[in-house]
């Protein structure tokens, strides 16, 4: 994602402010990476959004004025400028197309409505347990878990564990990539990388090989 990052620094025109004014902010808990003026990388947390701008916490703090490239789940790209500083990141004034708003509008209606009414994430993955429950988690630093996977689905899966990652953190889970979502009782939610195929999901997540 670098290069992609690297090569679109550069922006459409911005909102007028009538336009902002029409967008109301959505709270949102949205995870995704953005570069900075100086292109290099860092994860962050989009806390609230609207198709004309957001707030996100971030490990670094940038300078109002200066352009970010941010991808999201659920978004992909969006891009815009530093409008102000908050605590633990700052906000963004978001510089898309009107095809890209409009995008981005559908979304934040489709999560806040998820969130409403407390819809499943992903309703067309039913979720299941495994018939072997029991695999390892790898973390950032390499060490090895043991844990327990509670239910999966295509898309992802719920770990009792006794560790307890960062969101955003990419794992191991046996032989699949996935990523931390959020912390549930007991352990954690993490999503795959990509929808798997279901003949092979509980070989891959025990790290067991096919015959």
């Amino acid at each position: 994602m670098n290069a992609g990052l690297a090569t679109e620094i550069e922006g459409s025109k911005p909102l007028q402010a009538a336009d902002r004014r029409r967008h109301q902010r959505v709270a949102v808990n949205i995870l995704g990476r953005f570069m900075l003026e100086d292109r290099r990388e860092y994860p962050c947390q989009v806390v609230d959004m609207s198709p004309g701008g957001l707030a996100m916490i971030t490990p670094v703090s940038g300078q109002v004025g200066e352009r970010v490239v941010a991808y999201l789940d659920h978004l992909s790209r969006v891009e815009g400028k530093i409008s102000r500083l908050i605590d633990g990141g700052f906000a963004v004034e978001l510089r898309n197309t009107p095809r890209k708003r409009d995008k981005i509008a559908n979304i934040l209606t489709w999560l806040a409505n998820r969130d409403e009414l407390n819809l499943p994430e992903d309703r067309r993955h039913d979720r299941f347990v495994p018939k072997n429950p029991i695999t390892k988690i790898v973390l950032p630093d390499g060490s090895e878990h043991v844990c327990r996977i509670v239910d999966v689905s295509l898309s992802g899966a719920a770990l009792a564990t006794d560790v307890v990652p960062e969101m955003g953190d990419s794992i191991a889970l046996g032989k699949m990539r996935a990523r931390v979502v959020r912390q549930i009782e007991g352990g954690i939610a993490v999503e795959f990388a990509a929808i798997q195929n279901r003949e092979l999901l509980e070989h891959h997540i025990t790290g067991e090989t096919t015959s």
